[in-house]
């Protein structure tokens, strides 16, 4: 008996550095990114050089994706926390149906801290390699992918703002 409580205690012990991982975990080197064309929420052209230096968490989704619909308060919760000059969360829907269904999902959930941007959801696929939703980039203020996340999370996490504050620090020196 005592030397399950023991074992119980060790594992537990064990699992603790795994929760303190970072979110996304960073390629070795920076890699060089496409940017197509996609629209804000005033219809307007960008590509992501229009946010150079800022790092952006770049997150691919759409209102269909039921993961997707589950993290974006979190997303929402983090662009509130850190959006700033240094930091921005891009919230790229690949929606068919336009900005209204983009515009009636923000609505209803509350988003209240996320711009609204648009893309076409092929091209974007395609450009960021992309092969499931939601995907998340982190990009440095360079334009470069330091490192990305196929499914949901909780980007409003304590490990998440950590590692977010951490990289918004290195980019300042």
């Amino acid at each position: 008996m005592r030397r399950r409580h023991f074992l119980t205690g060790a594992m537990a012990l064990a699992a603790g550095p795994a929760l303190a991982r970072p979110l996304i975990q960073l390629h070795d080197k920076p890699r060089p990114m496409l940017s197509p064309p996609f629209v804000d929420g005033e219809g307007r052209d960008l590509t992501l050089d229009d946010f150079h230096g800022k790092v952006v968490l770049l997150n691919i989704w759409a209102t269909w994706c039921v993961p997707c619909r589950e993290e974006m308060p979190t997303l929402d919760a983090l662009q509130a926390r850190l959006g700033s000059d240094d930091f921005q969360v891009l919230p790229l829907s690949i929606d068919r149906a336009g900005l209204p269904v983009i515009r009636r999902f923000y609505e209803e959930i509350g988003v209240q801290h996320l711009g609204m941007y648009l893309a076409e959801d092929i091209r974007v696929m395609m450009a960021f390699a992309a092969y499931g939703l939601p995907t998340t980039i982190l990009i440095d203020r360079q334009g470069r992918e330091l490192g990305r996340l196929v499914g949901p999370a909780e980007w409003d996490s304590p490990e998440a703002i950590a590692q977010f504050q951490s990289i918004i620090a290195r980019g300042r020196n």
